[in-house]
This record gives C-alpha cells, structure tokens and sequence, in this order.
C-alpha cells in the first residue's frame, strides 16, 4: 500500500518514453532499455573506437557500449545528465556499460577506473562529473575494480561540440595531467561519456603515460558518434 501511494505522489516512469516503470525496472522501461543502439564494439578488433586511436597512444583495448544517434533515446539520456542535473542518469547507464563487460575477458586485467575530469570550474557549474557518475555505475558492477581520482584538468578549454578535428585537439592537447597515487604494474580503464575524434582520450592518456611510462591503458565511452 505505501509503494502504490509513493508512486501515486511521485510518478515513477520511464525517462525516455514516460511510461509507468514496473517496480523491478529503474529509470527506463524494458523496452526502451532494449532499444537502446548497443555497439557490439567490444569484441569486434578495429572498431571504430580504435581506428580513432590508432598510431596516437598504446591501447590494450578500446570501445564504446553504443552508437550515438538522433534517432534512439540515447541522446536524450545524454542530455539529462550532461545539461539535465541528473547525476542519476549517468550512473545508471555507467552500470549498462559494466554489464556489457562483465564477461569481456579484458575485465580480470583492470586494476583501476579512471574518469575523463572536468576543469574546476566546470565542475563548480554542473556539480558533478558526468564520467566519474559513469565510473560509479561501472565499479558497482561485480567484478570491477575500484575508480582511481588522479587525473585532473589543468587548462580550461571551450567546448569541442562545433570544432572541426583538428581544433579539438589543439582545444585539449596538453589541458591534463595525472596528479594520484604512484603508478606501477597498474592497468588502467579510462571511462569518458562520448567519443568522437579521441581527442579527449588522447590526451589523457598521454598525460598519464608521461608519469608512469610503463603503466597498460584501455579505453571505453559510453557512446562513440561521427559527429
């Protein structure tokens, strides 16, 4: 009785279609879950994650859990956490992402899940990182390791969202820099919301190899677009 009369005063529903969530169900509906455009990146050498890497840093693996489209609810979704105020979001769909890899052999080698930071201020304005929510949702899967804190934002850049390729990665190439704990024998998952150049991603790797050289990297975005 007190359930019915919680989901009369708080209507618990679907944040993609609105319809009425179950009580086993959280933030989507089964079938909007079901729709969303998984990538089937993860087993799949040369996707298109690594070919935007390829020949810029030395990745053990690299992938996105799905592809980034207008047409599915995925953008929304994206939109909520990264405009939205919903923290809540991202660590739903970081857990979607460690489901996807709990059973990827690549999984038993990561000792560590490192967020893409945001500078600052940015963070001061949004209040929380979108990809240190996906990390969260990620370790809370059974099997995953801890998320590690070190990588930080040094410079402020605009938003890369309108840039062409080569000005997001003038916009991002020296912003970042590792500032944790002492790295040996580590290998590392960088977790970041969306791919499009790797520009990002390249970046922060590179600004953790240049501290621990012989530290193993892997890569995985939520969602990986062209765009």
């Amino acid at each position: 009785m007190l359930r019915s009369v919680l989901q009369l005063l708080y209507p618990h529903v679907c944040e993609i279609c609105s319809q009425e969530l179950t009580y086993a169900e959280q933030l989507l509906c089964l079938s909007c879950s079901m729709r969303l455009p998984v990538s089937g990146f993860h087993d799949i050498r040369g996707n298109p994650v690594e070919k935007a890497l390829w020949g810029r840093v030395p990745l053990e693996f690299a992938s996105a859990g799905y592809v980034f489209g207008r047409e599915s609810g995925l953008q929304s979704l994206i939109h909520l956490f990264k405009y939205g105020g919903r923290r809540d979001v991202a660590v739903h769909l970081g857990r979607l992402l460690g489901l996807q890899l709990q059973a990827h052999p690549m999984r038993e080698n990561w000792t560590g899940i490192v967020p893409v930071p945001l500078h600052p201020s940015k963070l001061r304005k949004r209040g929380y990182n979108q990809s240190e929510a996906l990390m969260e949702g990620m370790a809370g899967v059974n099997g995953f390791p801890p998320g590690m804190r070190g990588l930080v934002r040094t410079v402020k850049a605009g938003s890369q969202t309108k840039r062409s390729r080569i000005d997001r990665w003038e916009n991002v190439a020296s912003g970042y820099s590792w500032a944790g704990q002492q790295l040996e024998n580590e290998h590392l998952l960088l977790v970041d919301d969306v791919l499009t150049t790797g520009a990002t991603m390249e970046a922060c790797a590179r600004a953790i190899l240049e501290k621990a050289p012989g530290v193993k990297l892997s890569v995985c975005c939520l969602a990986w677009t062209d765009r």
